[in-house]
């Protein structure tokens, strides 16, 4: 495998792990209404666990209310039970029809315990980045054991892999950064 396939392998797995981060991050409750907080709250719809995204319309009328309109009416106490079984910490109200998601204010202390998972996720993809590197370091080495690569193509790919590395650990310290704002302001 040549010196760029080794590089281009390894910033495709690393944009990866940024990108798995960031939907984790929708995940975290902010105070605000967004719908990604119970897009990925699995439905039991006819047997099958299936994500709320694929069952309702998903809507947010106003900055602490999250709507769900299921396509299937009878649906609806499904996704009822599976909200109340999440561990997001609401409670839905149903008219028959419609879910409606009151998103209270986060207390300080839960603010805190919200920073501190994002910066778990945050951690969690760094040690990502450095896996995908020592594997790419571990292709090159192999490569030119195999002498399919140069000594100096080695030492290129080395450098390329910490500066790419250097860089996504940057964007993932302002994207924890930003995320962590976010939840503190509320």
């Amino acid at each position: 495998m040549p010196y760029e396939d080794v590089v281009l392998e390894a910033e495709e797995k690393m944009e990866k792990a940024v990108e798995v981060m960031v939907n984790e991050f929708k995940g975290v409750r902010t105070g605000r209404a967004s719908p990604g907080l119970v897009e990925g709250v699995r439905v039991e719809y006819y047997g099958a666990p299936t994500p709320l995204k694929g069952l309702a319309s998903i809507t947010v009328p106003e900055p602490r209310l999250i709507m769900i309109k299921p396509f299937d009416a009878k649906a609806l106490g499904d996704i009822e039970k599976a909200i109340q079984k999440s561990d997001l910490g609401l409670n839905p109200q149903s008219d028959g029809k419609i879910l409606r998601l009151v998103i209270p204010p986060l207390s300080e202390e839960r603010r805190k315990q919200m920073s501190k998972l994002v910066k778990d996720i945050g951690e969690k993809a760094k040690v990502a980045l450095r896996n995908v590197r020592r594997d790419a370091n571990a292709a090159a080495d192999a490569e030119e054991k195999e002498k399919k690569m140069s000594e100096d193509e080695k030492k290129r790919t080395r450098e390329e892999l910490d500066r790419l590395i250097k860089a996504h650990e940057a964007k993932i310290a302002d994207l924890v950064e930003r995320k962590i704002k976010e939840v503190m302001e509320g």
